[in-house]
């Protein structure tokens, strides 16, 4: 393995425009909003744009790409940041321009022009994969990754290189670290390249977390990556690997209400510079997730958010009382696996509630539309930690995790595990902290029964209530 060098970013480069303004009234001779131009802004797009965020922070950067004499290209030019050191490719043709026309922060139209094809790559390119310290493939479909294939194949030998495809565009070189489709580019990554998916039960359609995870350990048996993060926008991302039923799922844990266009460019650029400085694909995802989160919620913030959007399933209240009695609970979840949501349970014995357990349940709450907490009874708790616990007796626990708005219901159980009330509850999704492993969960192959999934949550670190409870013995009364 090669010492430190530059971040390479490697691919096709935009030009996007936007224009913004507000829009009143129709036009008198069509049927169209008349748009009132308030601003217009330029950014470099695409690996311009990759190339620009991972740049932010004072890493070295070279850009690889394709740009010509035409205006497009010069303006590109003078738009990147000082960071980011360009090795050019000639361009036959013009550098592609999106203009989006955005009335109240929403887009209009889209207008596109120009489009020309990378030449062969000279020196400074080979020169600049050569001497990359890790790699990112931005890849638009117009070519740049197709030209310098051979020399992206040599350099996953050598260092972590991540791979953002394109359905025009070539697929990812075998021995990436991560490709990072989104959930419309894996879908239509699997239609086309893996056929044994419809051996797997999974619908094209099917917008499950389990079917996210499939699609992308299809995708990483297929492009023989080390891992594949397939991104589901205000959703987060889901981390597979190729014949590994261990998914990770990372959920966005703050409202990322804005306008998504170029988020994808800072996963990927995320991801890229996390393990870049060694970091795990776990780690770069759960970073990937939170950059790119910041990223829309840093522009357009006042838009609306997916869980806000009346094309998905409805959410449980939010307030009002919660359900008691298992008829109850199990009829609450009915109805909403009715109406096509997500039904999502989460386990443990919540002893001494601290802020690991509030971000695990809020993070559960997030994987779906409805949380139902399965707490240990009194006598479970004790069989499981030993004499002295709990301590604090059931109905307290239950009414503590009760008074949290991420939780819509709880249900004790008696049980060292709570299997048999997940028989009862048949949700789609069961919840873990992640220091377990999916395959060791003895509830894993029961939700599988009913095509549920168990998923591991990224772990919460240094804390827990033996610490606590010690802690709290060796304070004076």
């Amino acid at each position: 393995m090669k010492g430190r060098g530059p971040l390479v970013v490697v691919g096709d480069v935009l030009l996007d425009r936007d224009i913004t303004g507000r829009a009143d009234r129709l036009a008198p001779d069509a049927p169209v909003p008349v748009v009132e131009v308030a601003s217009e802004r330029c950014r470099p797009g695409g690996a311009g744009l990759a190339a620009a965020l991972a740049a932010a922070d004072g890493r070295e950067v070279v850009l690889v790409t394709a740009l010509g004499d035409d205006e497009a290209s010069e303006t590109v030019r003078s738009l990147l940041p000082p960071g980011v050191r360009l090795a050019e490719l000639p361009l036959e043709g013009s550098l592609p321009v999106k203009s989006r026309v955005l009335a109240g922060e929403r887009p209009v139209i889209r207008l596109d022009r120009g489009g020309g094809t990378p030449g062969a790559p000279g020196a400074e390119a080979r020169e600049a994969l050569a001497d990359a310290g890790s790699v990112l493939v931005a890849d638009y479909g117009r070519g740049t990754a197709r030209a310098l294939r051979a020399a992206l194949g040599r350099a996953t030998r050598e260092v972590p290189v991540v791979w953002d495809p394109h359905p025009r565009g070539d697929q990812p070189v075998p021995g990436v670290r991560m490709v990072t489709p989104n959930e419309r580019e894996a879908r239509w990554f699997v239609r086309e390249h893996c056929a044994e998916a419809a051996g797997r039960g999974m619908a094209v359609d099917d917008d499950s977390l389990r079917a996210h995870s499939l699609r992308g350990a299809l995708l990483a048996a297929h492009w023989s990556a080390l891992s594949v993060a397939v991104t589901l926008g205000a959703r987060g991302a889901v981390l597979a690997r190729a014949e590994c039923d261990d998914p990770q799922y990372t959920p966005v844990t703050a409202d990322s209400e804005g306008d998504p266009c170029g988020a994808g460019d800072c996963f990927a650029a995320t991801a890229a510079t996390v393990l870049a400085d060694g970091g795990l694909p776990s780690e770069a995802v759960d970073l990937a997730t939170e950059a790119a989160a910041a990223f829309v919620s840093s522009d357009c913030a006042d838009r609306a958010s997916w869980r806000d959007d009346p094309s998905r399933p409805p959410r449980a209240p939010a307030s009002g009382a919660k359900p008691r009695r298992m008829a109850e609970i199990t009829a609450l979840a009915d109805s909403v696996r009715r109406r096509g949501g997500t039904v999502v349970a989460a386990g443990g014995c919540f002893d001494l509630l601290h802020a690991g357990h509030v971000r695990f349940l809020q993070n559960a709450r997030r994987t779906g539309d409805l949380l139902i907490v399965c707490v240990n009874s009194d006598a479970s708790v004790r069989r499981l930690k030993g004499e002295g616990r709990p301590l604090n007796r059931a109905a307290d626990r239950v009414a503590v995790l009760e008074a949290l708005g991420c939780v819509d219901a709880v249900a004790e159980f008696g049980e060292d595990t709570p299997q048999e009330l997940l028989r009862l509850l048949r949700p789609d999704l069961w919840v873990k902290g992640g220091d377990y492993r999916v395959q060791d969960l003895p509830e894993a192959a029961q939700l599988r029964e009913w095509n549920g999934q168990a998923l591991v949550l990224p772990y919460v670190d240094g804390l827990s209530t033996t610490a606590l409870a010690l802690r709290a013995a060796r304070v004076p009364s």
